[in-house]
């Protein structure tokens, strides 16, 4: 370990900051963030730094740096652009064994700066010991996207109930349960967020009120279409808490790559032709899983309410009782159209977009005279068998033999594969792909000639 990684209380401690340009005013932000006592030393002041002495937040002194001016400080930092200056600072603080940090010197410097997500108070600090600080950056911005806003909250929740909760709970593996649940109870997270402190109280108290071992929740979770970068941060928070995932064939190996490695896996695929496991029975085992007190994320390809039949299996769940909740994905008609340079809509092609099961219900016949009709974008989900029917019922309802066709096989995977034509030739292009593959049908498919940019990668 090159370096001890070190939390420092700062309120109200004297700390030095030698030098006064836009370097040091970063510096100076984290430093009076963390409440010192700061005084600053340079030749030149940057306007900031006026404000903030006119605010009576910082002490300046104007003129050379003095050795001297490191006694009886707790934290020095040398932020000029003279390496003679930073190093003479460095020397003095070493010699009165303060610690110092020397911009863009860490081997001058007794201690570096991290780079900081902060989510008072919960704090995290990523660094690579000076080697390679734009590589702890990069770290620090996936975490920052990672890491919902409302921790900070969470944290100083746990903070004021320790006692209570200390109390409550005499057994030490039920505190720890307790905990955990408090954690990962995304609903107070959600009321947290939005500073609904009276639904936060709420939850608060059911948690102290129901038995440490209760019943379980389903979360549904769209996965996105395939690419594990459209899928969203909650559904990528929700996949990390779960301890049972249940999946389809939809979802993506790299997107399954992401959850929780100890969480229970059950495969529920279905395939086109056959039903591995039928829906009933996806709403048996979600029932169950939850019952056992588990959090189960439902993890479907897409979105979950369209055309996944998540309303299904939420009424299911809400049927027996079992608590539930939606984080919706990107679907497949907005992944694979973007992907493919199709846009749904565009002023002079389309003006609105349908979104259309291939495998409706028995006698739930569509709408083809509707369906026909220009100035519009249709998109058939699951539609790969029936594509010389739509083909006969656009042409049977006036939709124009010439309209262009798009027919995406594996959308926004690096797998993608795209066939096009036109509506005449619908039938005969559906045999040169296979499932899941999206049919797009409209004159927007004509733009895919400039605007596809992803084959281009």
């Amino acid at each position: 370990m090159d370096y001890f990684p070190l939390f420092c209380q700062l309120h109200n401690k004297a700390c030095l900051l030698v030098g006064a340009g836009e370097v040091a005013e970063r510096k100076a932000r984290l430093l009076l963030d963390a409440g010192a006592k700061l005084t600053v030393n340079a030749i030149i002041f940057t306007p900031q730094f006026e404000v903030w002495a006119a605010e009576g937040q910082v002490s300046l002194l104007k003129g050379p740096f003095s050795p001297l001016l490191v006694d009886e400080k707790w934290l020095v930092i040398a932020a000029t652009d003279s390496s003679l200056v930073n190093q003479e600072v460095s020397e003095a603080a070493e010699r009165r064994r303060v610690f110092c940090n020397v911009v863009d010197a860490p081997e001058s410097a007794s201690f570096i700066m991290p780079s900081i997500i902060d989510r008072s108070p919960l704090m995290i600090a990523v660094s690579s010991g000076g080697n390679a600080p734009v590589l702890a950056r990069l770290l620090r911005e996936r975490l920052e996207a990672i890491l919902p806003q409302h921790l900070g909250k969470l944290a100083q929740v746990a903070g004021q109930l320790r006692t209570r909760v200390k109390t409550h709970f005499s057994d030490m593996s039920e505190r720890r349960r307790w905990w955990e649940k408090l954690f990962n109870h995304h609903r107070l997270a959600q009321s947290l967020a939005n500073s609904d402190q009276q639904q936060s109280d709420a939850y608060i108290e059911e948690l102290f009120s129901e038995p440490v071992e209760h019943h379980g929740e389903v979360i549904l979770v769209g996965a996105g279409p395939g690419d594990a970068g459209l899928l969203t941060l909650k559904g990528l928070q929700q996949m990390q808490l779960a301890d049972v995932v249940v999946y389809d064939r939809l979802v993506s190996d790299e997107v399954l790559n992401l959850v929780r490695r100890d969480a229970e896996r059950i495969f529920v695929g279905k395939r086109a032709g056959h039903h591995c496991v039928p829906q009933e029975q996806i709403n048996q085992i979600l029932l169950e899983q939850a019952k056992l007190g588990k959090r189960v994320v439902r993890l479907k390809g897409g979105d979950p309410f369209i055309f996944g039949r998540g309303g299904e299996e939420l009424e299911a769940l809400k049927a027996a009782g079992i608590a539930f909740s939606v984080v919706p994905g990107i679907t497949a008609a907005s992944g694979c159209s973007a992907y493919s340079g199709i846009p749904l809509t565009h002023r002079d092609h389309a003006q609105s977009v349908r979104l259309i099961t291939g495998h409706a219900k028995q006698d739930g016949d569509l709408d083809w005279a509707c369906l026909a009709q220009g100035q519009q974008t249709l998109v058939f989900y699951m539609g790969l068998t029936q594509a010389g029917e739509i083909q006969h019922r656009l042409l049977e309802n006036g939709l124009p033999a010439a309209t262009p066709v798009a027919l995406i096989e594996n959308g926004t995977s690096q797998q993608q594969r795209v066939v096009t034509g036109t509506l005449t030739e619908l039938g005969t292009l559906a045999k040169q792909v296979q499932s899941p593959s999206l049919i797009i049908v409209g004159s927007v498919v004509s733009l895919r000639e400039k605007l596809n940019w992803f084959a281009s990668l």
